[in-house]
C-alpha cells in the first residue's frame, strides 16, 4: 500500500478533505494530511484564496515541505488546487517520489524545474469548463506536461465546477467525484501501479 501526503485546498482543511484521506485509508493507504491554514477554514473560496495570498504562497509552499521532511521520501504526493503548489514541488524534486495525485489544478513543470521526472507517475484531474482549471492556464499545463511525461495522464470531467471532488462544498458533484476517487485508488494499488 502507498504512502500519501494530501494537501488541501484555499478553503482550508475541511470536512471534505479528511473525507477523502479517510476514504484512502479504508482502502489501505497510510495518509498525511498536514494542516497548512493552522486551523483556519474558510466559507467563501474568494476569503480562502485572500487568505493564502496574504500568508505568502511561499510560506504555504513552505509549510508543505517542512511537513514532508518528516516522512520517508517514498511518497505519493497528491493535492487539491492550492495544494498542488506543494505537491507539484515535492513530486517534481524530492528523491524518491512514488507518485503525484494533481487534483482542480496543475502548474507548468518549469516552475518547479527543467523537466518532470521520468520514474514519477502524474494524474491531473479537473473539470472542462471550471473557468480556474481550464480558463487560467491549468488545462494548458497539463497537457504539456502529458505530453512531455510518459507516466502522465490527464482526466477531464463534464462540468464547470472547481473543487467538485470536496463532498462538503456546494461545489460537490457525486459522480464525477467517485470516478475521480475510483481513478486514485487504481492509481495507488501496486498491481496498477508497477512504478509506485
Amino acid at each position: 500500500m502507498a504512502e500519501v501526503l494530501v494537501f488541501h485546498h484555499a478553503h482550508g482543511l475541511t470536512s471534505g478533505v479528511r473525507g477523502f484521506a479517510a476514504e484512502l485509508r479504508r482502502a489501505g493507504h497510510t495518509v498525511h494530511v498536514p494542516d497548512l491554514y493552522e486551523g483556519r477554514v474558510f466559507d467563501s473560496l474568494d476569503d480562502g484564496a485572500a487568505y493564502a495570498q496574504e500568508t505568502g504562497f511561499d510560506t504555504i509552499i513552505g509549510r508543505g515541505r517542512s511537513f514532508a521532511e518528516w516522512l520517508p521520501g517514498e511518497v505519493v504526493y497528491a493535492g487539491f488546487s492550492l495544494g498542488v503548489l506543494p505537491a507539484q514541488l515535492l513530486a517534481q524534486t524530492r528523491p524518491g517520489a512514488k507518485g503525484a495525485l494533481l487534483f482542480h489544478a496543475c502548474v507548468p513543470v518549469a516552475e518547479f524545474g527543467e523537466s518532470w521526472p521520468e520514474s514519477v507517475p502524474v494524474q491531473v484531474h479537473g473539470m472542462e469548463a471550471d473557468p480556474f482549471f481550464a480558463g487560467e492556464g491549468d488545462l494548458d499545463a497539463a497537457r504539456a506536461l502529458t505530453d512531455s511525461a510518459p507516466a502522465a495522464e490527464l482526466f477531464l470531467y463534464p462540468g464547470k465546477e472547481h473543487l467538485f471532488a470536496d463532498a462538503s462544498l456546494p461545489s460537490y458533484d457525486e459522480p464525477a467525484a467517485k470516478l475521480l476517487m475510483e481513478r486514485t485508488l487504481g492509481f495507488l494499488e501496486p498491481a496498477d501501479s508497477a512504478n509506485l
